[in-house]
């Protein structure tokens, strides 16, 4: 039996329809615009390197930002879609300071005296983290903690996987974590991404860490939060 299809005659309806159409057609215009402009950059940094590649007319092979469906970028396969699973960066333990290793009183007021001693502590991170996220910039910790994890790798595959991933999540600009870098690191990055390594994202990585040491630890450090552990921690006073 035949169906016809009687187009909505609401004018609201009509209305909503138009209107969910022009932001699907804004928002696919705005993709392919920062899929150019990375691809651009990329080509450019090639020809200054004076290693320009023979299909540089087909210059979407290079982009890495994955926010275009062009041909180059083909429907990955079962297998490849578990490597990737695999390799996504997992949060470090458990994201609650309360559920993570208790640290000793000592510990904790060490991270008091500087930022490097509470980056070295994975109880300290856990906290800093938890802070981070009723701040909004848990990104931060998280992409710094994927880098340590790159830095670790060694298979050349796993490595090209982990960078795609990372730049995916934390620096592409349609990201909803995307991290706040300047413009000369991210140049660094879209040069340094024409041959990915664990180093790939070295000064981006730096400049995050200076941006927490600078802006989110004095806070911390001064924070509820951080008091509220130190009196958990401390020792009951002894029986009279």
């Amino acid at each position: 039996m035949a169906l016809n299809f009687q187009p909505p005659s609401n004018p609201v309806v009509l209305l909503c329809l138009q209107s969910m159409g022009s932001e699907r057609a804004e928002m696919r215009k705005r993709q392919m615009q920062v899929h150019q402009e990375a691809a651009a950059s990329v080509l450019q940094a090639r020809h200054k390197m004076g290693n320009t590649p023979t299909n540089a007319s087909n210059a979407c092979c290079f982009c890495w930002c994955c926010c275009c469906s062009c041909s180059c970028l083909t429907v990955r396969g079962d297998e490849e879609t578990v490597q990737r699973s695999t390799f996504e960066q997992q949060p470090e333990g458990n994201s609650n300071c309360e559920e993570s290793p208790k640290p000793t009183v000592d510990e904790a007021r060490s991270w008091a005296v500087s930022f490097e001693k509470l980056m070295k502590s994975g109880a300290g991170r856990s906290c800093f983290r938890q802070f981070l996220r009723t701040e909004f910039s848990e990104e931060n910790m998280m992409f710094w903690l994927a880098c340590e994890d790159l830095k670790k790798e060694t298979n050349k595959t796993v490595v090209e996987e982990k960078v795609r991933q990372i730049y995916e999540d934390f620096i592409s600009i349609l990201s909803p974590k995307e991290v706040s870098l300047d413009s000369r690191v991210r140049e660094v990055i879209n040069r340094n991404m024409l041959e990915p390594t664990s180093c790939t994202f070295d000064d981006a990585q730096q400049q995050i860490y200076t941006l927490m040491q600078r802006d989110s630890y004095p806070r911390y450090i001064n924070s509820p939060a951080y008091t509220d552990l130190l009196n958990s921690l401390e020792e009951p006073p002894p029986e009279p």
